[in-house]
């Protein structure tokens, strides 16, 4: 079993900043990609940001020049850093990650529960 546990959510004024954090823990031999997805009401759920084993990223082109993702990866935790927010930016906030199982050496896709990020103008 797997788990992943965010945290860093809540309300942001338009042009203030966010750090959200999310935490794997479990029956883990390894993690690869993890990254931060987000979901408005009404609409897809989106890739912000993306972060590999071995820290590249890949980022949205909505958050690109305004987020950094990273990870430290003896805590198996991911980190969102946003900057010059906007009510766009609104939604909620998914943590991932392609945990390789310590019991079976498979590889699975996790999800977090998902942490509300909303920013008023």
């Amino acid at each position: 079993q797997v788990q992943l546990v965010e945290s860093g959510g809540g309300l942001v004024q338009a042009g203030g900043s966010l750090r959200l954090s999310c935490a794997a823990s479990g029956s883990i031999f390894s993690i690869n990609t993890m990254g931060w997805y987000r979901q408005a009401p009404g609409k897809q759920r989106e890739l912000v940001a993306a972060i590999t084993k071995n820290g590249s990223t890949n980022y949205a082109d909505s958050v690109k020049g305004r987020g950094t993702i990273a990870r430290d990866n003896a805590k198996n935790t991911v980190y969102l850093h946003m900057n010059g927010l906007n009510p766009e930016d609104t939604a909620s906030y998914y943590c991932t990650a392609q945990v390789v199982h310590s019991l079976t050496l498979d590889q699975y896709n996790y999800w977090g529960q998902g942490t509300q990020v909303t920013v008023s103008s």
